[in-house]
């Protein structure tokens, strides 16, 4: 009897011993809980809003050619803190940042070595993860193989993402460039195109019954865990923003895979990338840190629009060489194409953005050939006369596509790059950029920052296109402007059926590509057709009040709108006042309406002014009562606003003591308050 009773402990200290840790740590006002648990040897975690699932049991861990770390761990320790950070950043849509977050460091043991952390941050609107791996023996560099990162979603959750496209095709072979389509209200299953999806890709996570528990795919079987936290009944609905920032030429660009169902997992880039050269995985030096993978959560789409965390947690690279000049500018390109990139022309450009008050002109492709060096010298004489920089234009090719576009051959080499810019110093020149990138592999991200750093030690702003998405780097780099990484305003140019969607697009940007970075769009065209004439090529369906919307929708600290000299003659005097002085730089965003795809109001402040801006792609007018705290009761507000037939005007509205204004929007219309 006395055997029996030892025996029973006995196997109750091993029953103890291998059961699965779980450990929990949550946003400082409680709403977001993640729970990480090491069942079965998988690293894993549940992410939770008010008590609902949004993130099922998800898959951690990564393959290195050192170790398999996605088995076969234990989570052995688990260290928690605050973490706080105040800092000011001009160039993005919040400048004033106080962040607040609880930090858990999951301590992983594999062997009875602690060989990877996995390190979360929760805020109250954000969740993000990342890998700290460490050395194994005397092994000090590893190559990171498979990321098993994962992101379980509820079914009937639907997408709002842009496919990746396959390498080396499109134009010039130059994708992927972050420029496709996006879906919208799709359902879960897919795999975009074949290739996964571009980061940022939204979620609607659709009311559910909560599961007992949620499932990791396996190599051999299905692990069913069972979680005492789970909650029974209906669970709400929340939107769901996934993302990355943080990547620099230490790692790779990553994208969104479907992995079968409601499960997606983190996917490194393509092999025919860069036209097949580079590998597709990263090497790390040990100890090494991954990139940072975000999760924007909220019940409202506030949180997705208002959300930092791309440059919360991240730090600035180096110092700004200079205190940069941002704000408006023109391009005569969107109009014009290849053949206004010449002396005169570009001289008409910088005598318009005179008129505008704007501070840059961008002299786009071929300017090397159809004005040459020494006449970009003379054109930024005349702008330093005028106060107008120039931007100037560059491939960024080596040979990983076939744009043929010129300058060529100068960003991608160093002794070339830094020549060129030290040119551009002397000859006062503003700032780059530089176009057709070929990928997300990890000497790409070293180009990107490579031209990045040796552009700031000349003084010189940097702008991408043909690009990857960014990354945190408005704070990481800070001489960093924008990317385009959209289907931006050229292909209002190139194609009618794009302006037949202009609306649509522009009320998914400021939810997606626009709330994590500053997007280069290039648009707020006042011209009706795409033509150096405005009497032939695409026509534009937009109303002049929409294009005032998306001058305060879309975000970036230097923007070159798509206006042209006639406009000063042929537009409403009441567009072209407003553009004038529409700011660049915002201290605050709020959201204040909208539904991707459909419609989008947003309110952006600079100093102590307020502008509310609106668009409608519904074929319904959108009527809607607006809310407007930031306002005094019974303010008077100067409202620009459309008609039925989208004939803008400006005129003075009162709001009423609740703070509260009625409007209505058209298809293709928008709405302006300030």
């Amino acid at each position: 009897m006395r055997n029996v009773f030892f025996s029973a402990l006995l196997l109750m200290a091993c029953s103890l011993s291998v059961k699965a840790a779980e450990k929990r740590v949550s946003s400082p006002d409680g709403r977001l809980m993640v729970v990480v648990s090491d069942d079965g040897g998988q690293a894993a975690y549940r992410v939770l809003l008010d008590g609902s699932e949004v993130i099922g049991r998800s898959p951690l861990g990564v393959v290195t050619n050192v170790a398999d770390l996605t088995k076969d761990v234990v989570l052995e320790a688990f260290d928690t803190r605050e973490v706080t950070d105040n800092y000011e950043l001009r160039t993005i849509k919040q400048r004033r940042v106080a962040y607040v977050a609880n930090e858990a460091v999951c301590g992983f043991v594999q062997g009875g070595k602690r060989l990877m952390d996995i390190i979360f941050r929760v805020s109250n609107r954000d969740v993000a993860l990342r890998y700290r791996l460490l050395p194994k023996g005397e092994t000090r560099v590893c190559v990171v193989e498979r990321e098993a990162t994962g992101f379980c979603v509820p079914e009937g959750t639907t997408t709002f993402m842009a496919p990746q496209s396959k390498p080396m095709g499109g134009f010039a072979r130059t994708s992927p460039s972050y420029e496709t389509p996006y879906g919208t209200d799709e359902a879960v299953g897919r795999n975009g195109w074949g290739e996964g999806y571009t980061f940022p890709c939204l979620m609607k996570v659709a009311p559910h019954s909560a599961p007992e528990g949620a499932t990791i795919p396996r190599k051999s079987a299905t692990h069913a865990h069972k979680s005492n936290e789970a909650p029974s009944g209906a669970v709400g609905g929340a939107w769901l923003l996934i993302s990355e920032t943080g990547v620099d030429g230490s790692y790779c660009g990553s994208r969104l895979l479907n992995d079968e169902g409601s499960r997606y997992k983190i996917g490194f880039p393509q092999a025919g990338e860069m036209n097949g050269v580079g590998s597709v995985t990263p090497m790390v030096a040990l100890p090494g840190v991954t990139p940072w993978r975000t999760l924007t959560i909220g019940t409202s789409l506030a949180n997705i629009v208002e959300t930092t965390v791309a440059f919360d947690l991240v730090a600035p690279k180096y110092e700004a060489k200079k205190d940069y000049t941002y704000g408006k500018g023109s391009w005569s390109w969107i109009i014009g194409m290849d053949p206004s990139c010449n002396f005169d022309e570009q001289k008409r450009y910088i005598d318009f953005s005179a008129d505008m008050g704007y501070q840059s002109v961008l002299i786009d492709a071929f300017w090397d050939r159809q004005i040459g060096y020494e006449r970009i010298e003379k054109l930024a004489r005349y702008g330093r006369e005028k106060g107008v920089g120039l931007f100037l234009w560059y491939n960024s090719n080596g040979a990983w596509n076939d744009a043929p576009q010129t300058p060529i051959g100068k960003m991608n080499n160093a002794i070339e790059r830094r020549k060129e810019m030290a040119w551009m110093e002397r000859t006062g020149i503003r700032g780059i950029k530089v176009d057709f990138f070929g990928g997300d592999k990890q000497p790409m991200m070293q180009l990107y920052e490579d031209i990045l750093a040796d552009a700031n030690e000349h003084g010189l702003m940097v702008i991408f296109h043909g690009c990857t998405l960014p990354r945190g780097w408005e704070r990481m780099y800070p001489n960093y402007v924008a990317s385009e990484a959209v289907l931006a305003s050229e292909n209002l140019h190139f194609s009618q059926d794009f302006c037949n969607v202009e609306a649509r697009n522009a009320t998914i940007h400021p939810f997606v590509r626009n709330a994590v970075g500053a997007m280069d769009f290039g648009g707020s065209a006042l011209n009706k057709h795409y033509g150096a004439d405005n009497q032939h090529g695409t026509r534009r369906m937009t109303s002049d009040v929409f294009a005032l919307a998306t001058a305060v929708l879309f975000q970036s600290s230097v923007q070159h709108f798509a206006l042209a000299p006639n406009n000063l003659t042929d537009a409403p005097a009441w567009a072209i006042d407003f553009m004038k002085t529409v700011p660049t730089t915002w201290d605050e965003v709020r959201y204040i309406d909208g539904y991707p795809g459909r419609y989008v109001v947003l309110a952006r402040r600079s100093g102590d002014q307020w502008y509310v801006a609106g668009v409608n792609a519904d074929q319904k007018p959108l009527k809607v009562v607006l809310t407007l705290p930031m306002f005094d009761k019974g303010a008077q507000l100067s409202m620009y606003s459309d008609d039925a037939q989208l004939n803008g005007s400006v005129k003075t509205v009162k709001l009423n003591k609740k703070q509260q204004l009625t409007v209505t929007i058209p298809c293709n219309g928008g709405v302006v308050l300030k």
